[in-house]
This record gives structure tokens, sequence and C-alpha cells, in this order.
């Protein structure tokens, strides 16, 4: 039975519960977007839940969603459809949603309440992006990869006998 989590913004408005399968915090996201909208040590920590279990309580209707904007190869402007949600009273960044994978929703470890447990190793994910002032603390067993590893965050749990069914 998957593991429930319950998140909530700092201040309180906005709250969530979902269920995941996957509960090991043990991405952490370097890129811009997440850098500087989760913020935290340089990156953002994404967790795998399923998106049919998420529920939302927003009485004041606090909750907003950003779609990043980005510039291709090309030089083009395009919007992500990537949905990243966060109270609009204290700016904390609550979960991600993509359209892409409507099965999935991805709630930032940063927001959950519930007591999480510790991974056994990181994986430090979109390292070409970081920040030149970032000193990823790598341990020994940890993985680095300059954009997205080939290993799902389902395969990742499940490889090492962490998948919660």
């Amino acid at each position: 039975m998957p593991i429930r989590l319950d998140g909530s913004c700092h201040c309180g408005a906005v709250r969530f519960s979902c269920d995941s399968h996957t509960p090991q915090p043990y991405q952490r996201c370097y890129c811009t977007v997440c850098r500087k909208t989760a913020g935290g040590g340089g990156y953002a920590v994404n967790i795998m839940a399923v998106a049919s279990s998420m529920r939302v309580e927003d009485p004041d209707g606090a909750r907003r969603v950003y779609r990043a904007e980005f510039v291709d190869a090309e030089g083009g402007p395009f919007t992500s459809s990537a949905e990243r949600s966060f109270c609009s009273r204290c700016a904390s960044a609550l979960w991600l949603w993509d359209p892409r994978w409507p099965e999935l929703i991805h709630p930032f470890a940063s927001a959950v309440d519930s007591d999480l447990p510790v991974p056994p190793e990181n994986a430090h994910i979109l390292l070409e992006s970081r920040a030149a002032w970032v000193a990823p603390q790598r341990g020994a067993a940890d993985g680095c990869f300059d954009s997205y590893p080939a290993q799902s965050i389902e395969d990742w749990h499940r490889a090492r006998g962490l998948w919660i069914d």
C-alpha cells in the first residue's frame, strides 16, 4: 500500500495529500527553474505520487500555477507544459504536474509535512544548469548527471527495493 504524504505551504493556506509508491526524496534538481522557484541549497527535491490520489484544501484560493518560459535552440520562446503550483500568499513551492504524464504528480519534499525516509543515496540532476556558487554535497554513492538520468524515479526505487506496493 502506498504511503500517504501530507503537505502544506508555509502559511497554511494550502494543504494537500497524495499517495506515493516512491517516497524517497533522492533527486536533487539543479535546473534554473527549480533553483529559482523552489530554491534551498541551489536545488529542489521532488517526489513522485499518484495524481488521482491528490486532494487539495485551498478554501481561499491561494494556490496559483506557474509555467516556466524558455528559449529554444533557435532563439524562439516557448512555455513549459509543466504546471508548478505555489501559494500566492507565502510563495511556497508545492508540487509539479505535467500533462505529458497525467497519472503522476510531483510534490516538493520541502512542502511535505509527513516524515520522509532518508534515501540511501542521492542523484544530483541537471548539474549543467547549476549556479556557479553551488557546490553539490555529494555522498560516496551519489550519482551525478548533467541532464536527466536514464533511470526513472520508479526504476530507481524498484532497483533498490524501495518501491512501496
